[in-house]
């Protein structure tokens, strides 16, 4: 297209690229390049009528990851083009129009990743020459957009307007909390997804990690992403996690806090740590120290655990100190990792889930046992009744979520006749049981929670 008059532009201008539905990003000048490039990602090869095309994913706004443009263009180059820090690689070229201001040209484009770059968008002198005049000392001479322009054109919606894109990372959907989540969630206005964490998989990059998921797709930006990871996933569970904190995404449970949860052994040496009360509990590694084990706990009857146990499976309780010795060599001869702990008679089969959501016992409860075993667990077949904890219990279950570092969690203890003591953490508490007998909105509670973290994020990062 013929230009009669110059353009004037600043060292950065607004661009429009029309072709690819791109109605602004915002473009470094530079007449020290000579190749113009464009900030893309997923870049691939394809062909379309027998003629090479390229398809490529363009995050036109810097610092947000979930505004993704999928764009398809021909191919029309493969360009080695050397960086500014020296490094020569090969780019494919594409050729396109740009709007500057009130003017429309065809201009060439190398795709890159710029992820690094102040600049999802670079214009160099080959675009340039002959069209336009550079003011250096000026930005934005042909005008500029505002956030709600951005907005707009994007349809990005503010934390005020609702519609966050929230992610349920779990593994089976139908279950009763998972279920709730998303209700809750959708029922706010939000944009709820499940994502199965076993059919997720990582691009771990510097400039551009990525979370796939099953059939190829590239995973959006999430505002947040609720963790409901399962014990035997633990440990992918988590790297999961980490890679979504990596993008950005507010995590409810942070992959750190469950990590620690799910250690027992570490766990009840961290609330050691802060003094919080718990059972006297063994561990050894030889079976020469069984009986100093058991009477290190104050001798039978005591509770038997396997490290990797849950829901109140690998517990077992032992009435003489020989069955108790028996039982903890068994272990050790299978080389399993088992804790010894006392056993507090005067539970006679209950304890108390806790349920802490931002540092507050928002909810709580009473499980006892069924006929003929101690342990309490609604998965075993126990029993729930709301109770009224006393301010002891609560202060102690709050100090505990903060201490495994854990915004949610649901924390058991249990009453002795020294006071009360924690018994375990849970980074992913079930809700059915509690808000059954209590008929407070667990789920809506921990939305809200996510709605106000994000708001202050953001407050943060437009304060900066």
């Amino acid at each position: 297209m013929l230009i009669t008059q110059k353009l004037v532009i600043g060292k950065e201008e607004w661009c429009a690229l029309p072709d690819l539905a791109i109605p602004a990003i915002k473009a470094k000048i530079d007449s020290g390049a000579r190749t113009s490039a464009l900030h893309a990602s997923n870049i691939r090869t394809i062909t379309v009528r027998g003629e090479k095309w390229v398809s490529f994913d363009v995050r036109p706004v810097q610092k947000d990851r979930r505004t993704t443009i999928q764009c398809k263009a021909k191919l029309v180059d493969q360009r080695a083009v050397k960086s500014s820090s020296g490094h020569t690689e090969s780019r494919p070229v594409i050729e396109t129009t740009v709007r500057i201001g009130s003017q429309l040209q065809t201009i060439q484009l190398t795709l890159t990743n710029r992820d690094a770059m102040g600049y999802r968008m670079l214009l160099g002198r080959e675009a340039m020459q002959g069209r336009m005049l550079i003011d250096p000392e000026k930005s934005f001479c042909q005008g500029k957009h505002t956030d709600a322009e951005l907005r707009r054109f994007y349809s990005v919606k503010k934390v005020s307007d609702g519609g966050l894109n929230i992610a349920v990372l779990a593994t089976n959907r139908e279950l009763y909390s998972n279920r709730r989540l998303i209700e809750a969630g959708r029922a706010r206005g939000h944009n709820v997804r499940f994502i199965n964490i076993q059919h997720c998989y990582m691009n771990i990059s510097a400039n551009e990690p990525e979370m796939h998921y099953r059939g190829g797709e590239v995973l959006e930006q999430f505002d947040a992403v609720i963790p409901r990871i399962r014990p035997a996933l633990t440990f992918y569970g988590c790297a999961v996690l980490r890679q979504f904190e990596i993008t950005s995404a507010y995590c409810l449970n942070g992959s750190i806090g469950i990590s620690r949860s799910r250690d027992k052994l570490r766990s009840l040496q961290m609330l050691a740590q802060e003094a919080i009360p718990m059972p006297i509990t063994g561990f050894a590694y030889s079976p020469q120290d069984t009986s100093e084990l058991i009477k290190m706990v104050g001798g039978a009857p005591l509770v038997v655990k396997l490290l990797s146990g849950t829901q109140g499976v690998g517990v077992v309780l032992t009435e003489t100190d020989q069955a108790a010795q028996s039982l903890v060599n068994a272990f050790k001869a299978v080389k399993a990792e088992i804790l010894v702990q006392e056993f507090v008679r005067e539970a006679q089969g209950k304890d108390i889930r806790c349920f802490v959501i931002d540092g507050k016992v928002v909810a709580s409860m009473q499980r006892k046992a069924p006929e003929g075993d101690f342990r309490a667990n609604i998965h075993r077949g126990g029993s729930a009744t709301e109770i009224k904890v006393t301010p002891e219990e609560r202060r102690i279950a709050i100090k505990a979520a903060q201490t495994m570092g854990l915004k949610v969690a649901g924390v058991d203890i249990i009453r002795s006749a020294t006071g009360p003591k924690v018994l375990e953490i849970n980074s992913s508490p079930g809700l059915e049981g509690i808000e059954g007998c209590t008929g407070y909105d667990i789920a809506g509670a921990m939305i809200e929670s996510i709605e106000q973290a994000v708001a202050r994020r953001r407050a943060k990062l437009s304060a900066a």
